[in-house]
């Protein structure tokens, strides 16, 4: 009895450890900030030897991290910018649209940041990243207000890869995609775990803007299992290779 007890106690204490990462989600990260004083070294082992690349997922750098990567100078050629999971909030992608350093990037991964429509405002109307080819925003709160500030913007003219997954768009935000005159070259839209109905995917799917989509996912939005079929026979993207709608 005193062993299966023993026993019991360690799962308990073993459960308590690892539920608390569970909740936060298969892609979060818990835990206090990097410390200022590691900032140098992990931005350092995150850039390739060029550059060209910055790598610093899911490193918690914080504000304090993106002003310290600004302001590094073999960074300033940089083409890929990764930074999923990093808390840099509107501030955070402000100081990235203020500066120089990051003219020429042309990968922006900006992944479970917590980026709102305000963050998305000082992105587009930012005077560097003209030079966007993919574009990663999944897991944020940009809102069909962000949305739609994204894609009136010309900066999307040459992005090819956009994902707004999880980010609170509803039909609004869906329609003012399938609008807007900036998407010609987009082939790849994500737009995972949202809130757009049957009015929203009518309108993506029959969009005159989206002439070289070719994969499109729509899955966990706002519908039934049986309006499904009725909605794939609309779709009328001439590229659509493949279409996700569950």
């Amino acid at each position: 009895m005193m062993k299966l007890c023993k026993t019991f106690s360690l799962l308990v204490l073993t459960l308590g450890v690892l539920l608390p990462a569970c909740r936060s989600g298969y892609d979060g990260v818990t835990g206090a900030s990097t410390k200022a004083q590691d900032l140098p070294r992990i931005i350092e082992k995150g850039t390739s030897e060029d550059g060209m690349n910055v790598s610093l997922q899911n490193k918690r750098i914080g504000v304090k991290g993106v002003r310290l990567l600004a302001e590094t100078e073999k960074v300033k050629n940089v083409r890929s910018l990764a930074l999923k999971t990093n808390r840099l909030g509107d501030e955070g992608v402000a100081i990235l649209a203020e500066s120089p350093t990051f003219q020429h990037v042309e990968r922006l991964f900006l992944w479970d940041n917590q980026v709102t429509a305000d963050g998305i405002q000082s992105l587009v109307g930012s005077a560097h990243f003209n030079h966007l080819t993919e574009l990663n925003l999944m897991k944020n709160q940009l809102g069909n207000e962000g949305v739609k500030l994204l894609v009136q913007s010309d900066k999307m003219g040459q992005v090819t890869l956009l994902d707004l997954g999880a980010n609170e768009v509803g039909d609004a935000g869906a329609i003012a995609i399938a609008n807007s005159p900036h998407l010609i070259n987009l082939k790849r839209l994500d737009l995972f775990r949202n809130q757009i109905g049957p009015k929203g995917i009518e309108a993506l799917i029959r969009s005159k803007h989206l002439p070289n989509l070719e994969y499109l996912d729509l899955t966990a939005n706002a519908v039934d299992y049986e309006q499904i079929p009725a909605l794939e026979k609309m779709a009328d993207l001439p590229k659509l290779k493949v279409l996700i709608i569950q």
